[in-house]
């Protein structure tokens, strides 16, 4: 995102009021309508349905300056999933009909969200070929992958510190946290990973990515 458009994002929202919620608060109920859309400020907000058996199945992770859920406001049709916070979330909640009259009369923004969209969309894509094809060790790489590059802090080392925990991955992959430990501890074994307070520690990104390619 460029400059210009996140400008033009930031002063349309500055219009509405700012909401803050804890971690493991909801922003939004799944089958119920949605307050607004909401622009992130800060912390990151998951999206995930629950299954029969009671899992959460993580669909996708917002970071600032994100905001949704937009095709609940542009296409009207219902809400199935639940938002909550990963990490405090600070957010402006905007009327969607304001939302989708600035996106029409802005298509640089809404190109923008389209190719975010088409982003996210190509990363879900990916994740159901794991999920689908792939193996334990395959989901927890694409996992760990997936993180360093969207929510990873780099390193001087060129290592990534990830804030990412057990649980969270095991959610994310479809796996138990006992089968995600196990994984863990094996790239941890060949120096791959370590753990440095309470983070995880990408050593080697380039060789996750490598073995994640050569295995699907």
């Amino acid at each position: 995102m460029d400059d210009v458009i996140r400008q033009k994002i930031s002063t349309f929202f500055a219009e509405y009021p700012i909401k803050h919620f804890d971690k493991g608060q909801l922003l939004i109920q799944a089958y119920e309508s949605p307050a607004g859309i909401y622009h992130m400020l800060e912390g990151q907000v998951r999206q995930y349905d629950v299954s029969a058996q009671g899992n959460e199945i993580v669909v996708n992770i917002f970071k600032p300056p994100a905001f949704f859920p937009m095709a609940w406001a542009i296409t009207g049709m219902p809400n199935r999933y639940f938002f909550d916070a990963a990490m405090p979330v600070e957010a402006h909640l905007a009327p969607p009909d304001s939302v989708v009259a600035f996106l029409k009369q802005n298509p640089d923004v809404l190109f923008d969200l389209l190719s975010r969209l088409y982003s996210g969309v190509e990363g879900i894509q990916r994740r159901m070929a794991h999920l689908m094809g792939g193996t334990a060790r395959t989901r927890i790489l694409f996992e760990l992958v997936t993180e360093c590059k969207r929510f990873g802090t780099k390193q001087g080392s060129g290592s990534f510190a990830l804030k990412v925990h057990e649980d969270e991955l095991a959610r994310r992959s479809g796996l138990t946290r006992e089968t995600v430990n196990r994984e863990l501890m094996e790239l941890k074994n060949r120096g791959l990973l370590a753990v440095e307070r309470k983070q995880l520690v990408i050593t080697d990104l380039a060789k996750l990515e490598q073995e994640l390619g050569e295995d699907l």
